[in-house]
């Protein structure tokens, strides 16, 4: 007798709630779908879920020689179940190739969800994936938004349409068992165990800590997500009350609290073309708080005033001069 490709509808049932959850409006979805198991299992859920209130987008990077063979592994699946499929063609540009493929990525989805009339893109990150992620970041000293890790929706700056994460709440294995269920073809990265990785050593060091729960990790990560708002909220009350922006500058009195201090740096940083890691902001908030100046991510601070004066001392914000050669 041969095996059912049936897929088991309990998960299609948890699937389909956590759309309704994340588009209550139950506009049309694009899915992100590289090739890969967890993207391919996604597209099999929805097929089941919303057999007609999907599209979905595969992007080829031109980074792997296997990029093209990925792609035509999704529209074969999408094909074979009557789906609208694209492959999206980006080109990356230079610097951290990782970090510029994701933005390639994200923009390229976000233009074809609006081209296609679609309400939102869904991409496949699952518990494992966020649990990984979190337990990095712990091992890095991340603050409360990098332990937050990915979002179940977020609307990311520049973007037309909102980002959800409908699988958030599944298993690595789960999503295994879909496509070993129906017997699909998907894509494997070799780099997914290559052990020069943090990503691959985390991973296999959780697979062996079986008393570490991936799911509750996760749901972790969306409690310190809420704290995240609530601190970003926080935030912008603060730099409404203690920044000050001018053409070649930007001056700022010391805000109430540690938390959100080291959130206005951050973001005052941004505003002037920087980027810095937590440590980072952190090493410089210590020193401001001694009245010490500093620079970090291209942006130099200095200091006016001392405390225990009339005025507390005022922290001044420019972009960092550049250097002088020869």
């Amino acid at each position: 007798m041969a095996a059912s490709t049936a897929i088991n509808p309990a998960l299609v049932e948890r699937f389909k709630s956590a759309l309704d959850r994340l588009n209550p409006d139950g506009g049309k979805i694009g899915l992100a779908v590289s090739g890969g198991p967890d993207s391919m299992a996604m597209l099999l859920l929805a097929h089941e879920a919303i057999p007609s209130g999907f599209e979905v987008g595969t992007v080829d990077h031109g980074l792997r020689p296997e990029a093209k063979d990925e792609c035509a592994l999704v529209v074969a699946a999408c094909e074979e179940r009557g789906v609208p499929c694209e492959v999206l063609t980006v080109t990356i540009a230079e610097g951290n190739v990782q970090a510029k493929a994701r933005e390639a990525r994200y923009f390229a989805l976000d233009l074809w969800a609006q081209r296609r009339g679609l309400a939102v893109v869904a991409t496949a990150h699952h518990a494992d994936d966020q649990a990984e992620t979190l337990l990095m970041r712990l091992n890095r000293g991340s603050g409360v938004s990098g332990l937050a890790g990915v979002r179940e929706y977020v609307w990311p700056l520049g973007h037309e349409l909102p980002v959800i994460r409908p699988l958030l709440r599944f298993r690595r294995a789960e999503l295994d068992g879909v496509i070993k269920t129906a017997g699909l073809t998907v894509a494997q990265d070799p780099s997914n165990h290559d052990d020069r990785f943090d990503r691959v050593r985390m991973r296999q060091a959780l697979s062996e800590a079986d008393w570490l729960d991936p799911l509750a990790l996760s749901r972790s990560a969306s409690h310190l997500a809420e704290a995240d708002e609530a601190l970003d909220s926080q935030t912008n009350a603060a730099v409404r009350d203690h920044v000050t922006r001018y053409s070649d500058r930007v001056e700022c009195s010391s805000p109430p609290n540690r938390a959100i201090a080291l959130r206005v740096i951050d973001r005052i940083i941004g505003w002037l073309g920087g980027t810095a890691r937590g440590s980072q902001v952190a090493d410089l908030l210590d020193k401001l708080e001694r009245c010490e100046g500093g620079n970090v991510g291209g942006v130099l601070v200095t200091v006016e005033g001392k405390w225990g004066q009339a005025q507390p001392p005022r922290w001044v914000f420019r972009p960092e001069p550049p250097r002088r050669t020869g």
